[in-house]
């Protein structure tokens, strides 16, 4: 069987070690590339992006050679959803041929306008820690490190402001599948979700996963398996050809 490339977008403050979990967990038949942001891990000297579109450029530029090489499908969560999306779009402008699929875990669609009003990246040191307590996705031994809080916090700063500062522009639906994931508990209305139906043309596969934003953590197996499932359903037709 053919080995698709499933390239993941990481959330904020993430790296391309964000999904090792997925990595240790997937079928033989999906390879997982996880994208690096400027400014953290492999990448560490380079300036951190503070401008979406520029992370949006960064990130086609690293697999833009791949892309007509192989089948491929995109997943992000958080920020990284938004990132998966518009870098389909980009993808499509650019004349290659389209993702499988998207897979967006953990937010809401890019028109909610939740997205423009939040300013956490504007926030003092106490406020900002605060809130990412409150999303519980970073562990303790990090919030109660300051040495480690010097060098994340820069970080997710700068990705909570290239993406709050993100304006909506609405373009075509994409004719793409879509399958949206969420947490119970996470901060986030189903009218905001449900908007990601305006960016494809087909209907949206929305689901629902029990926790907070990093309930992905505690689902690596499930979400591993919707990925793949989809995945192989939309290769049918043309193993049968």
């Amino acid at each position: 069987m053919q080995t698709i490339n499933l390239f993941c977008l990481p959330f904020a403050g993430g790296s391309k070690y964000s999904y090792r979990d997925f990595e240790e967990i997937a079928p033989p038949f999906l390879r997982i590339t996880t994208l690096e942001y400027p400014g953290r891990g492999s990448r560490i000297k380079e300036p951190l992006v503070t401008d979406l579109c520029a992370l949006i450029e960064d990130v086609y530029q690293q697999i833009k050679n791949e892309l007509d090489k192989s089948t491929y499908a995109i997943y992000g969560h958080s920020m990284g959803g938004l990132v998966a999306c518009l870098l389909a779009r980009k993808i499509l402008v650019n004349g290659h041929q389209p993702p499988l699929h998207l897979f967006i875990t953990g937010t809401m669609g890019p028109s909610a306008r939740e997205k423009e009003e939040k300013k956490r990246h504007l926030l003092g040191k106490t406020a900002f820690i605060d809130e990412l307590k409150k999303l519980n996705g970073s562990p303790q031994e990090i919030l109660n490190n300051e040495e480690l809080l010097d060098y994340f916090e820069p970080i997710i700063r700068a990705d909570f402001k290239a993406s709050e500062t993100y304006t909506y522009e609405e373009d075509l639906p994409l004719n793409i599948p879509f399958t949206v994931i969420t947490g119970t508990e996470e901060d986030m209305e189903p009218d905001q979700i449900m908007l990601w139906q305006k960016e494809t043309k087909l209907k949206v596969d929305f689901r629902r996963m029990a926790g907070t934003h990093f309930f992905i953590f505690k689902y690596p197996d499930s979400i591993l398996g919707i990925i793949s499932k989809k995945i192989l359903n939309s290769l049918k037709p043309v193993d049968h050809e």
